[in-house]
């Protein structure tokens, strides 16, 4: 079985990823390779972020690996948090304080407009491949959900009347920016196993 680091120690993302894999391919995450280096994500942009973080492990470690970078971009606040959204609060992870300032940003305004973006750096066999994926939606004005993580509970993708953090594991996996964007990554990988 193949062999591919996912480099990110984050559970959630590492849960989403190997439930799109069914068991194809061995994933691996940073802890299981022995990677404990906070590796900065000092990009500007997304496929940046991915990229450095895809880099690092390839070069340090001889694997092929991926890595991504994801966010949310709302258009009335000039697609911010974007490549901040982790830690647009100002500490990285505190989902409550993100939520609060987004919530906050955006009192009184009728373009609620916004979309989850994922871009994924994928390092085989020395080369790299860019993999981007995105779901349009809506900012609900109050918290609703409880699975997920980060922005899901007032994040609304177009066609649904609940949020990523009312939906189960699969249903979101099936239409978020991450699963297209792995969609993608598992076609290539797959047409490389079989070739």
């Amino acid at each position: 079985m193949q062999q591919l680091v996912f480099a990110t120690n984050n559970k959630h993302k590492l849960e989403e990823v190997a439930a799109k894999l069914n068991g194809k391919i061995n994933l691996l995450s940073l802890d299981d390779i022995g990677c404990h280096e906070d590796i900065a994500e000092t990009g500007q942009t997304f496929a940046e972020n991915a990229s450095i973080k895809s880099r690092y492990i390839y070069d340090k470690y001889q694997l092929s690996c991926f890595g991504d970078d994801s966010g949310l971009e709302i258009n009335a606040l000039n697609n911010e948090p974007g490549i901040y959204s982790a830690r647009y609060a100002g500490v990285h992870g505190n989902h409550q304080a993100n939520i609060d300032k987004v919530l906050d940003k955006l009192k009184g305004s009728n373009n609620r407009k916004a979309r989850f973006r994922t871009v994924i750096s994928l390092i085989w066999d020395g080369e790299e491949h860019f993999f981007e994926g995105t779901v349009e939606g809506t900012i609900r004005h109050e918290l609703s959900g409880t699975d997920g993580f980060g922005y899901d509970p007032i994040f609304e993708p177009d066609g649904y009347e609940i949020t990523f953090a009312e939906m189960s594991m699969d249903e979101k996996n099936r239409i978020s920016h991450r699963g297209r964007a792995m969609d993608q990554l598992i076609t290539f990988l797959n047409a490389r196993a079989n070739s």
